[in-house]
């Protein structure tokens, strides 16, 4: 409780404080600027550049993951697949290692191969959507994978014997018995892929060209005073610890927005669900 109220709570609650101010983070505060700085950020082309950038690794990432996710945990979880355990430490090794180490090692891979992809405005979301497929793929199927140890596997032996082909037991038994786990495993997914960054940092800055940039990146950049203006280039300007907080503090709110929506959505989708059952039952 200590660590978490030092290095989680105090940090969000030091954040919302340092938002109305303006500070570089080595000198004194300059003075209270009241909203301004949430009204540089909320009218600042490059914040909106930055979240669309987020939303749209989310998009791409989330659902692709997870379908993989879901087809490798079937086929591991079959009780006659052999070397399970070698499969699933291979597929959750990337989960475990340093996303910043993984970057250094595909910059150098792409470097290798003698291709720009980092440096095209046009490819280098789609070189950082793939790799952030593969990086993250291990949890999501151990999360899986646990879900479907939980459905006792008597029920597919009954449903075989019933007739009930392989279709037949994936809708009626596997994808029921998933439904209350994929509902967190999805909120974590869109969660941790829109707060990407590490990944994002030490491959490309943010660039080129702002290119990459999300809004993880670019709050960073704001604190710290590097923006990325090019294909292997930066430019200093100034940092501002106050303008980066209430950054932060937008983007946080606009999450948990984004969180009590699919909070509320999966409520009405389970009330429904339930209604349904009832009335076929009845």
């Amino acid at each position: 409780m200590i660590l978490v109220a030092l290095f989680t709570i105090y940090p969000i609650i030091a954040s919302i404080g340092y938002s109305f101010i303006k500070w570089d983070g080595l000198t004194a505060p300059d003075g209270f600027v009241g909203l301004q700085n949430f009204v540089q950020i909320a009218t600042d082309h490059f914040f909106w550049l930055s979240v669309a950038h987020s939303l749209w690794y989310a998009a791409f990432v989330v659902p692709i993951q997870l379908f993989i996710a879901l087809i490798l945990a079937l086929i591991l979880n079959r009780p006659k697949f052999k070397f399970t355990s070698i499969y699933r430490s291979l597929f959750f090794l990337p989960a475990v290692m340093s996303p910043a180490i993984l970057a250094v090692v595909f910059r150098l891979l792409i470097s290798a191969l003698g291709v720009d992809w980092l440096g095209d405005p046009d490819v280098v979301m789609w070189v950082i959507i793939v790799i952030g497929i593969w990086q993250t793929l291990g949890y999501n199927l151990v999360y899986f994978l646990a879900g479907l140890q939980t459905i006792p596997y008597e029920l597919y032996e009954a449903a075989e014997v019933d007739g009930a082909g392989w279709l037949g037991r994936l809708r009626h038994i596997t994808l029921p018995g998933l439904k209350n786990i994929s509902v967190v495993i999805l909120l974590m997914a869109i969660l941790g892929s829109l707060n990407v960054f590490d990944l994002v940092m030490v491959l490309t800055g943010g660039g080129p060209y702002f290119a990459s940039s999300v809004t993880n990146t670019y709050i960073y950049q704001l604190a710290f005073g590097n923006f990325y203006s090019g294909a292997g280039a930066s430019s200093n300007v100034e940092q501002n610890v106050g303008l980066a907080s209430a950054g932060s503090v937008f983007y946080g709110i606009m999450l948990l927005g984004l969180t009590l929506i699919q909070f509320v959505a999966l409520a009405r989708i389970r009330k429904k669900t339930a209604e349904q059952n009832q009335g076929a039952i009845g």
